[in-house]
């Protein structure tokens, strides 16, 4: 074999995945996929409801993936590559439960209109579903807009990296983030604007959100009295509903990631008892918080101070080594 054919044969031996789709001994249809970086099963059809009574062979621990299926990449990949989780990757076993499903709220129709008619000063938005929403309405706003009167697109403002990320691979500038990755962080910290004149004004917010987001970001713009905030509820998230088969495997799993209050009342909905001894592992205070309100054990709740996918993995390995301590 030549030199070029021994690295090519190497190099698809370790980065190329495998696929194996297997039907287990308790009727689950399986597919495994597994790269030296990646290691996910994704449930194909739902296990019989024996799997109640089974056990958790060996040392696996089943952890649930919560947010929508194929958006949890990115969450695997920081875990599998944590050097604080190294030692005890091999025993984490990911499945994809998803919690939330999102649906058009009531202002989504009127959203690419104003885009098309209305200036801000800023567009504020909150997370990763919000900003592909936006994209969505801007996409329309473009199609609708008057080329004899065009509607500048204000400064975007964002929370979060990943919220960051969905609007810069698709082309769009965003002029501020805050410290830490809250509405109100973003609130606290987003410069008041002076008009064209170079004069103080009422600095005007387009505030895309869920129907479900708290008010924390227009409530604190507001008590600056510097800004104007127009709320549009463009999108709302419900709790996904489970198969029964669906709850047998929430309650194989010791730990929960939890990506968002949404999420995590969508897990206890799905759970006649709530499911709340689960050690939950979520990626900021705001999921945390839920988790407090619908009366977690405190001592199961893990987060980060500072909210995202680096903080998210460190509370996996915090509820990973509880859960080591208490076996």
């Amino acid at each position: 074999m030549s030199l070029n054919k021994f690295l090519l044969s190497l190099l698809t031996l370790l980065l190329v995945p495998s696929f194996v789709l297997f039907l287990g001994a308790q009727g689950v249809m399986t597919l495994k996929i597994e790269t030296p970086w990646l290691r996910l099963v994704r449930v194909i059809s739902p296990p019989l409801s024996a799997l109640a009574s089974s056990s958790v062979s060996g040392e696996t621990c089943y952890v649930a993936l919560t947010r929508e299926s194929g958006n949890n990449g990115k969450l695997i990949k920081a875990i599998q590559s944590s050097s604080k989780l190294e030692e005890k990757v091999n025993e984490l076993q990911f499945i994809e439960l998803p919690c939330i499903e999102h649906v058009d709220g009531p202002d989504a129709s009127i959203l690419p209109v104003v885009l098309a008619t209305t200036p801000f000063d800023y567009i504020c938005i909150t997370s990763p579903e919000a900003a592909t929403v936006f994209l969505k309405a801007w996409e329309l706003a473009n199609e609708r807009r008057n080329p004899n009167h065009e509607v500048p697109l204000g400064k975007i403002a964002v929370v979060g990296k990943a919220t960051e990320q969905v609007l810069t691979q698709h082309g769009l500038n965003v002029a501020f983030v805050p410290s830490k990755a809250t509405a109100k962080v973003l609130a606290d910290e987003l410069p008041a604007l002076k008009n064209h004149r170079g004069e103080d004004h009422l600095t005007t917010v387009l505030y895309p959100a869920s129907l479900q987001a708290k008010t924390n970001l227009e409530d604190g713009l507001g008590k600056r009295g510097e800004f104007l905030v127009r709320r549009l509820n463009t999108y709302d998230t419900l709790p996904a509903v489970w198969t029964q088969d669906q709850v047998t495997l929430a309650r194989q799993c010791k730990i929960a990631c939890f990506g968002s209050p949404s999420a995590v009342k969508g897990w206890t909905k799905n759970l006649i008892d709530g499911g709340k001894q689960v050690l939950a592992a979520c990626i900021g205070e705001t999921s945390a918080e839920e988790c407090r309100r619908l009366k977690w054990d405190k001592a199961n709740i893990f987060y980060p101070e500072k909210p995202g996918i680096e903080g998210w993995v460190d509370a996996v390995a915090q509820a990973l080594q509880s859960k080591v301590k208490l076996s």
